[in-house]
């Protein structure tokens, strides 16, 4: 058999090697001068809808990509009620610090501007009631498969003659107290699976998840499941929304 010879061992001087060097660090250089200098013109951008000007626009390019391809016939995975934790992780209690009890507590819908009629819980325990176990996820990353019993949104609206306001493009929800609000794509809204929800694991909602009343809207994520309604209204320009007020996304769907 014919023995290989050996490649020829390349050298490389000293001279070779510093100018690769210092050629590597120049470049390096260059590309962290770049990336700062395009972070501080972000940060000199007027802020829109409490997010900096690039980052809203952003935002909503995602919104109107995700509305265009949304689809209400399409449904989030269900599960086993043995699948739900019994314990539901509480995340944020802004709107819920006041105490509140079911007796004096009233929705309030607005039909339109001076044109309001209002709720009890029982009222809408009367409707067809719908339970639903599915994956609720939280815009911070974490999710659970949780429990909740309630009427579905769309009944409602049927039920209490709310077609023509149907038609608007969104809906805003806001607690007793004014102090956490959401607005939400009617097409949403209106998905088989959202619910105005009233019960937990079976029971009654605990204060801390929304008593008596909240929502559950299993196409979006948790920073859009409104705790304790205490108005419901119907408008075609977007409602005010806490989180989108402080830079996070509009829309929120997942």
């Amino acid at each position: 058999m014919k023995k290989l010879r050996p490649l020829p061992r390349q050298i490389v001087s000293d001279g070779t090697v510093l100018k690769k060097t210092v050629l590597a660090f120049v470049l390096f250089a260059v590309f962290v001068v770049a990336i700062w200098t395009i972070f501080s013109r972000i940060k000199r951008q007027p802020t829109e809808a409490g997010a900096l000007k690039p980052l809203r626009k952003g935002l909503d390019f995602n919104e109107t990509v995700f509305s265009s391809v949304f689809n209400k016939a399409k449904l989030v995975e269900e599960y086993p009620v043995s699948k739900a934790v019994k314990k539901v992780r509480v995340n944020g209690m802004v709107g819920l610090t006041e105490s509140i009890e079911e007796e004096s507590w009233r929705l309030i819908i607005v039909r339109a501007p001076g044109d309001t009629f209002q709720l009890t819980l029982d009222d809408i325990k009367q409707l067809p009631k719908k339970d639903l176990v599915f994956d609720f996820k939280c815009i911070e990353g974490w999710d659970q498969v949780t429990h909740w019993g309630g009427v579905p949104f769309k009944t409602f609206m049927h039920h209490y003659q709310l077609d023509q306001q149907s038609k608007m493009k969104y809906i805003g929800l806001q607690t007793p107290d004014k102090r956490y609000y959401v607005g939400i794509d009617m097409p949403s809204a209106l998905h088989p699976q959202t619910l105005l929800c009233y019960e937990m694991n079976g029971k009654p909602l605990p204060s801390d998840q929304g008593f008596p009343l909240r929502l559950i809207i299993p196409v979006k994520y948790g920073i859009k499941h409104l705790k304790r309604i205490g108005t419901l209204s119907f408008s075609n320009e977007k409602p005010r929304d806490y989180w989108a007020e402080r830079g996070y996304d509009y829309y929120a769907g997942h």
